[in-house]
């Protein structure tokens, strides 16, 4: 939308149970600055009555949970709704005289930016349900994921205090296995393994048909078999262990029970088919990508607004002639930057086009971090033609290994 189109510039400070509205004219001057309540008829009257004055841009500060009723509302009546993000919020807010920090005059400063910096808005995303839904869930799986590694700490930590050769054992991602878990939650720990004897144990597992038990098992045992002592506060670690086991068991039937509901919810949209068509790219990586770009890859120009937005494109930088060169980007869409760099990573070595390269990267001297967010970069170009044009990954017409 056009400058020339806006007639009142609406800036809105949400909060819990009201925002608080200031509105500007072409001229800047004030023609409103109230609270509003978190309202739809109270949100519907206020900009019915701003739309006599001209077309009208809604910003928020918060486009998401207390933001989203004034969007909808304002979408649902034809007005138009930016973003402004919080960074460039406070910039602006040093632009203008004094440092109070009021509803009123945030309202006054998203207002103000909007009318006099409008590159500084970002798109509020789309309303399309089945994104909508996407962002609930994915924003439930990231509780979930938080929660899951705050469980493994524990567990970690309370065996690495009773038992440290036995937490060893537990290898990598072993302490979240289903057969590891299973045996935490039954027989608590080492102490309790032990009493019990491996060939009671190993039958136990057998007989509940745990994945890898008997390898597990006998490692387990040989890990119990190197500490003779019993240290202090075992016993009461060993009955919280199996709660923590059962708690994290839970948590990983909540995130497999999200998974499918993503994939359900997913299963008919046009562009994961397009992204799982490349290699690398699954249902989950894939609905992130499409939450980071929402939806719209019309949103960027080209591939390099898209890989700076994702923040794999390297910075320039450069002062007089003592500060040259490019440096990895600090920033970027975090979401979007991850699904890039982990699917790039499973590519290099499962695809043979993305394998040759990231060899020729590290053939180059990069090291695997850099090599595989220079694999993602390449991938990007070919991301953004497939989104753009709707056509699935084609690997005779995209020669990544050439690509330099």
């Amino acid at each position: 939308m056009q400058a020339n189109d806006i007639g009142v510039w609406l800036g809105l400070d949400v909060g819990k149970e009201s925002h608080h509205a200031c509105a500007l004219d072409r001229n800047g001057d004030k023609v409103h600055d109230k609270p509003l309540g978190q309202d739809e008829t109270e949100i519907r009257d206020l900009l019915s009555r701003l739309s006599e004055r001209g077309r009208v841009l809604l910003v928020v500060d918060q486009p998401n949970t207390i933001g989203s009723l004034p969007l909808a509302v304002a979408r649902d009546m034809g007005v138009a709704v930016a973003y402004l993000p919080g960074g460039a919020m406070r910039k602006a807010a040093q632009l203008l005289p004094g440092d109070a920090k009021t509803d009123e005059r945030d309202a006054y400063v998203i207002a103000f930016t909007a009318l006099h910096m409008p590159s500084t808005l970002r798109d509020c995303g789309s309303d399309d349900e089945t994104l909508a839904g996407l962002k609930v869930l994915s924003g439930y799986d990231e509780d979930l994921a938080w929660e899951t590694t705050r469980h493994v700490n524990r567990l970690r930590s309370l065996l690495l205090q009773i038992h440290p050769a036995f937490e060893r054992a537990l290898k990598s991602d072993r302490i979240t296995s289903d057969t590891v878990l299973a045996l935490l939650e039954r027989y608590g720990g080492p102490a309790g393994m032990r009493r019990t004897g491996i060939a009671r144990v190993s039958e136990w597992a057998r007989s509940r048909k745990l994945r890898n038990s008997a390898a597990i098992v006998a490692s387990l045992f040989d890990a119990i078999g190197r500490q003779t002592v019993t240290v202090a506060g075992t016993e009461a670690a060993e009955t919280v262990i199996p709660a923590i086991a059962r708690q994290f068991m839970e948590l990983k039937r909540q995130r497999r029970e999200v998974a499918g509901r993503v994939e359900r919810l997913l299963e008919n949209h046009p562009l994961l088919t397009v992204l799982t068509s490349m290699p690398g790219i699954a249902a989950k990586t894939g609905s992130q990508i499409l939450l980071a770009i929402d939806g719209d890859i019309t949103r960027f120009e080209n591939s390099a607004r898209l890989a700076a937005y994702a923040g794999i494109a390297p910075v320039t930088r450069r002062s007089g002639t003592s500060i040259r060169g490019e440096h990895p980007s600090r920033g970027g869409n975090k979401r979007l930057k991850n699904a890039l760099w982990q699917s790039a990573f499973i590519a290099a070595f499962h695809d043979p086009e993305s394998n040759a390269c990231y060899r020729r990267k590290r053939a180059e001297g990069k090291r695997h971090n850099a090599a595989i967010i220079c694999l993602a970069r390449r991938r990007c170009d070919v991301l953004y033609s497939m989104l753009k044009n709707g056509t699935l990954y084609q690997p005779k017409q995209t020669d990544l290994a050439k690509a330099a």
